[in-house]
């Protein structure tokens, strides 16, 4: 799908496209998501190089996801995107081009839906492309922060679980899932200082000074949310320590009943062994209280036992 949007008399209008159509003028904005292969050979034809292709946008090297060619600046950006409670990264491709912004993604992300409303809603004033970048990276970096949060939310709610042992299995579970969550947001993060400083190198002498503010202010919010992300990670490491610790020791009271119950049961364990070994020789076997007497010599040893640990504190 393409969509494009013109930014023309200070009205912005939104338009979709198919492949017979050219890109109308005043476009400051084409949005191409999920294209087929009809729609990036249409896009070829407003390109000079290559359009990258799904392989391209989710590649990892450095000089792949910032460069510069004869189509203007390329950044490829990682996305947040919660999908109930776990958060994914969502790669989308940005072309700063001289006259209009072009994003290549093939999942839907929840920033660029909520941008398109903002400026649907005029809640936005943007008239050029680096505008419309500055604006939806501010918007990725409030989003982020608003996840640290949650992460935060949930951890105070964790702590009070960990010390509950019917609970300990869903606690395990939600500290492997915000761990994981919080590692996608600092990879974010880090994603997005690094195309703000790269833009910033490249964009030095072309953008106004508001705008240099608005990004450097960005760059200062990234940098303040760093710490909160480690923080997180510290705090993740000690509900789990505590969460294994607390487990070790419920399992630590379960086997110390199994042990105190063993030997409270051996002595008469061991008369009742002695008196079954039937030689002949033992007075006992003919003596008419021999049963009865061997029964209470049993649960006095027991008894006894018991007391023993419960006066030394051991129960």
């Amino acid at each position: 799908m393409i969509t494009a949007y013109v930014y023309q008399n200070r009205q912005l209008t939104v338009t979709e496209i198919n492949t017979q159509d050219s890109i109308p003028a005043s476009t400051i904005w084409l949005d191409l998501y999920k294209p087929d292969d009809a729609e990036r050979e249409w896009l070829s034809h407003f390109s000079v190089e290559e359009v990258p292709d799904e392989e391209d946008i989710n590649e990892i090297e450095a000089s792949a996801r910032f460069y510069q060619n004869s189509d203007g600046l390329h950044i490829n950006s990682l996305f947040p995107q919660r999908v109930g409670q776990d958060v994914r990264g969502v790669n989308v491709s940005f072309n700063l081009r001289t006259n209009f912004l072009l994003t290549i993604r093939e999942e839907d992300v929840g920033l660029i839906r909520l941008l398109r409303n903002y400026l649907r809603l005029g809640r936005l004033e943007v008239s050029t492309p680096q505008e419309l970048f500055l604006e939806l990276f501010n918007l990725k970096v409030d989003y982020l922060s608003d996840l640290i949060e949650d992460v935060y939310t949930v951890l105070e709610n964790v702590g009070e679980q960990v010390f509950d042992s019917e609970e300990l299995d869903d606690v395990f579970k939600l500290i492997t899932l915000q761990e994981d969550s919080n590692g996608k947001i600092r990879l974010s993060l880090l994603d997005t200082q690094r195309s703000l400083r790269y833009m910033q190198r490249y964009y030095r002498g072309q953008l106004s000074d508001e705008h240099l503010k608005d990004l450097r202010e960005m760059l200062s919010d990234i940098e303040s949310l760093m710490p909160h992300s480690q923080f997180i990670f510290d705090k993740l490491n000690f509900l789990l320590d505590a969460a294994m610790g607390f487990s070790g020791l419920q399992q630590n009271k379960i086997i110390k009943i199994f042990s105190v119950a063993a030997v409270v049961f051996l002595p008469p364990t061991l008369i009742a062994s002695s008196y079954g070994m039937n030689f002949s020789s033992m007075p006992e076997l003919e003596w008419q209280y021999g049963y009865p007497m061997a029964i209470l010599m049993m649960l006095a040893s027991a008894a006894g036992t018991y007391f023993f640990f419960k006066r030394k504190h051991w129960l």
